[in-house]
């Protein structure tokens, strides 16, 4: 939905001009609605200011809330050129000129022609909408370039390796409070080896990365993209690439975007599907997506209705209906107080390099840890000695007998499941040390795959109540991993 085009007649150098774009949205209003600004020759710099009201509503209504963003000249095209930043509803305000712009936005060329700002609805009162969006354009020479400093795409790593690290982090840049120095400080504080900037809807965070990686931590490039149907990570983007957001699942377009990331080496993720906020629940399926993140932040009950409907789609792995989906979980920190690396990913990985990090999720070589205090090691063994490993399949005959082993630290009476196609078929408890072991024994005509979780022990007074039967008489995850496929 676009609007009338508002106008400005040019002016000297030094001067500024401001128009007020004043309007109404009754609920039913698109997801986007476009406000055209035509910018004349010899501006150097657009300055935006937005407000809308908010009227009180009922108890479980949802009130007001409006995001903002903007596209330059050349266009608004889904996947086009002209997209110069999102804030969300993060900010009333932004600037852009060439030599810098607000975060999350994209310094560059103020060029003449037709920019649109575009108000992004997505909660509307019964009484409506009033919104006001103040627009200044500033007339001057245009400045210095921006330099952007990209991170490099390897680390020095310790060679084939388990390496640890968080793929879903925020910053100013969009809705976070940290800056990207205070992520990349709590990164290397929570001993992770690499993370992934994922900020909503923007690539504008990219371009500041490069002084913050080293040698000791590598820093890949992603976007959260947020969706009105559910939000999904791009992990290893290319520099600078903006994966768009403007789409529904019904509109059947989001392969475009997922084969993007892929021609460039990067992976698609599912984002917390079950997030009970307003357009968080994921409603695109999963055929488009390499990973799922199963647990994002501190344990909750969504995370456990994530991992159980993942494990139902690897018993329709197994039954050859699908290709399997890996696992991963991730902090989703946005501010000071959300733990970066809780949880994070263990990959096993040839190097520590972008590559070789994504191809380690992407084959599900990872098993997913609330800290790095947290070790264990997963293995299945059959006749002769043969051996696999998270995310791998021991190739031998139903009959064969397989024995499978956890060996776990740093869960304190913490509780050991390992879980089947058959659902539960162990649950063990640790001792107070937080150090112990489990094996099983089975065949793949059993078992057609085995996976582990190890669990903290229920809060203080849950034990033992009524409601509780003995399968579940555990509490939040400490660990999880992939899958190790069973059989031919």
């Amino acid at each position: 939905m676009a609007l009338t085009p508002v106008a400005f007649a040019g002016a000297a150098e030094g001067q500024v001009q401001t128009k007020v774009l004043a309007g109404h949205f009754d609920q039913g209003v698109p997801d986007f609605v476009y406000l055209p600004v035509q910018v004349p020759p010899g501006v150097s710099q657009i300055s935006v200011v937005y407000s809308y009201d908010k009227p009180p509503v009922p108890a479980g209504t949802p009130a007001n809330s409006c995001d903002i963003g903007i596209f330059d000249a050349r266009g608004t095209r889904l996947g086009g050129e002209g997209f110069r930043g999102w804030s969300g509803g993060f900010r009333d305000r932004f600037s852009i000129s060439r030599t810098e712009a607000t975060p999350g936005y994209l310094p560059g060329e103020v060029m003449p022609g037709t920019w649109n700002i575009v108000l992004g609805p997505y909660q509307v009162a019964p009484q409506g909408m009033d919104y006001r969006v103040e627009v200044t354009l500033t007339y001057g020479p245009a400045g210095e370039p921006f330099k952007p400093d990209y991170p490099p795409a390897k680390a020095r790593g310790r060679a084939r390796a388990w390496y640890r690290g968080d793929c879903h982090l925020h910053t100013v840049y969009s809705d976070g409070r940290r800056l990207p120095a205070e992520v990349a400080a709590g990164a290397r504080e929570a001993k992770l080896d690499f993370i992934t900037s994922t900020d909503h809807n923007t690539s504008s965070s990219h371009g500041v990365w490069g002084e913050f990686a080293g040698p000791d931590l590598l820093i890949m490039l992603g976007e959260e993209i947020t969706t009105r149907n559910g939000h999904w990570l791009g992990l290893g983007l290319n520099p600078g690439q903006f994966v768009d957001w403007r789409y529904r699942s019904t509109d059947n377009v989001i392969d475009d975007y997922t084969r993007a990331i892929r021609r460039v080496g990067g992976l698609c993720v599912a984002a917390h599907p079950y997030c009970p906020w307003i357009a968080c629940n994921f409603k695109f399926g999963y055929d488009e997506f390499d990973v799922v993140e199963v647990w994002n932040g501190p344990w909750s009950w969504d995370d456990d209705a994530t991992v159980s409907t993942w494990d139902n789609k690897l018993v329709e792995a197994v039954r050859g209906k699908e290709r399997w989906l890996p696992a991963m979980g991730n902090s989703d920190a946005h501010n000071p107080g959300n733990v970066i690396g809780l949880p994070q990913n263990v990959v096993l990985a040839d190097e520590l390099s972008r590559d070789a990090i994504l191809a380690g999720i992407k084959a599900g070589r990872n098993w997913i840890a609330e800290s790095a205090g947290v070790e264990l090691t997963f293995a299945a063994t059959g006749p002769r000695g043969r051996l696999a490993g998270i995310g791998d399949r021991l190739n031998v005959a139903d009959g064969d007998k397989i024995a499978v082993r956890l060996d776990v630290k740093g869960v304190p009476n913490g509780t050991v499941r390992f879980i089947t196609d058959e659902g539960q078929i162990l649950q063990t408890s640790l001792p107070a040390s937080g150090t112990g072991s489990a094996t099983w024994l089975t065949t793949p005509a059993v078992s057609k795959y085995i996976r582990a979780e190890v669990r903290h022990p229920l809060a203080d007074g849950t034990a033992g109540a009524p409601a509780l039967s003995p399968a579940l008489n555990f509490g939040p995850m400490a660990a999880m991993t992939n899958p190790i496929f069973l059989g031919r």
